[in-house]
């Protein structure tokens, strides 16, 4: 038997999420069914995939509802959420996603399209106007393919039609989302004949926003665990750890939104400080213990803090590195907020894999590591375990791991981290290579010594050394 969707009315559509992915349906999705039982209103959500079919596929059978799994280290809590009122496929059909972000029902479109869906430049965040993607929905505004082109061209439709604008909330890692997702909707407006920029800059708000929920990807044994508790088939369903945060800047066009708060989002003035908080101590760590952890050996976020090198490294990085670079947001307590982190991280239940974190690095580096060196090396700080959180990356990055395994490595930039591996043989040569990689190294910052002897040093020591051992070292 399959997940069927209850008989309760279903709320009309005044919200468009780009990114149908488990983070969303762990997260986003789950604020709005409580905003929804709370005050009611109708928050209905369209979920638009720019890619993939899989969930649309997955749901349709269902009524577009699913199960939402919580997974605390002794037990698990199953929750059906109902609040996605329907799945498009953006290449299967952009007349209808057009259509839909010009209905003037919605107030609300979102966004969890991972780093790399922004098209942008990582060092510099601004919009690459020679991604090819990006040059067809310049030229070709009636099928765009990014939420980029979709968002601008909704929102000049809107304009031209006396509609109001929407407010767009980005929920990706990314520092000062808002702020890079607004830059990026107006470098591409401003390169449209339309005279369009002004009046998205003075009609659009673009607030910033901190999400945190350890999300792994579902697993067919997840899918067959719930059938067994529950007697019935959910292909669609997300397992996630039973934390969750979201800090939201209250800034939306014309004041209106979901009652996210009755769920427990924070409405705040100013994102900044936690987001900065969860970038560094959660996102920045997640990622050196995907690097070094894979390349020791460890598929599991889990096995990797259970290892005591490894657990000795990240509260390093944490009391040595991280949490000096970071000013304390209202409420918040650094050293017991990573002491959390760690319990998160033990959780057996979560499966999440290193592999996983992995992808996409150059996309997430300057956010998730760099800052935090820049920030160092100006305070005159050590940046040791953070330069061999680094150099692990560029040694995964090389597609080879220590066994001499191939690394199925999962990258924007893959062929361009292979060119700069194949480059030179010398392993200072080739951390130097990667140095040299400007979307990810500002100048600025490639060429400071103290920065680049330490990568190099690093990168060294793993080659000869292994990662485990340099993780001793560095703990």
């Amino acid at each position: 038997m399959r997940l069927q969707r209850s008989d309760a009315a279903r709320p009309k559509c005044g919200h468009v999420h780009f990114g149908p992915g488990a983070f969303f349906r762990a997260f986003v999705a789950g604020y709005s069914a409580d905003a929804m039982a709370a005050h009611g209103g109708d928050w209905g959500i369209c979920a638009v995939s720019l890619r993939s079919a899989s969930v649309r596929d997955a749901l349709r059978e269902q009524g577009w509802a699913y199960t939402s799994v919580s997974c605390a280290p002794d037990r698990s809590e199953n929750r059906v959420i109902e609040v996605i009122d329907e799945v498009l496929v953006a290449p299967e059909n952009p007349q209808a996603v057009l259509a839909r972000l010009c209905d003037p029902a919605v107030k609300i479109v979102s966004l969890t399209i991972t780093e790399k869906g922004y098209c942008h430049n990582p060092a510099t965040g601004r919009l690459r106007m020679e991604d090819a993607d990006i040059r067809h929905d310049l030229t070709v505004p009636e099928t765009p393919r990014t939420a980029i082109g979709f968002i601008t061209h909704a929102l000049r439709a809107r304009r031209d039609a006396g509609v109001d604008a929407f407010t767009v909330v980005s929920c990706d890692n990314l520092p000062d989302n808002g702020a890079l997702t607004r830059g990026v909707v107006l470098e591409f407006a401003r390169a449209l004949p339309f005279d369009l920029a002004d009046w998205i800059a003075d009609n659009v708000r673009f607030p910033a926003t901190m999400v945190d929920r350890i999300t792994p990807a579902t697993t067919q044994a997840d899918i067959e665990a719930l059938r067994e508790a529950t007697g019935y088939l959910d292909e669609g369903c997300v397992v996630h750890e039973p934390f969750r945060q979201w800090v939201i800047e209250d800034d939306f066009t014309g004041g209106s939104r979901p009652a996210w708060d009755a769920g427990g989002a924070q409405f705040v003035g100013d994102v900044a400080p936690f987001e900065l908080m969860k970038l560094r101590c959660l996102n920045g760590t997640h990622s050196a213990m995907a690097y070094l952890g894979y390349l020791a050996g460890h598929e599991l976020i889990s096995q990797v803090v259970g290892d005591p090198p490894f657990a000795s490294y990240i509260v390093r990085l944490w009391t040595e590195e991280i949490i000096p670079s970071l000013p304390t947001p209202e409420g918040e307590d650094l050293p017991r907020y990573c002491d959390a982190l760690m319990e998160r991280y033990q959780n057996p239940s979560i499966q999440h894999r290193t592999w996983q974190i992995a992808m996409d690095g150059t996309q997430k580096l300057p956010q998730r590591l760099l800052g935090t060196v820049r920030d160092n090396l100006a305070a005159g700080r050590p940046i040791g375990g953070l330069s061999l959180a680094v150099a692990g990356w560029m040694r995964y990055v090389g597609d080879v791991d220590e066994a001499g395994a191939a690394i199925d490595v999962r990258d924007p930039m893959a062929a361009a981290l292979r060119a700069a591996s194949d480059s030179a043989d010398a392993p200072k040569d080739k951390a130097a290579a990667f140095l040299a990689i400007a979307d990810v190294f500002a100048p600025e910052l490639a060429q400071d010594d103290t920065f680049r002897d330490a990568v190099i040093a690093a990168y060294i020591g793993l080659v000869t050394n292994g990662a485990r051992a340099m993780v001793e070292r560095a703990g």
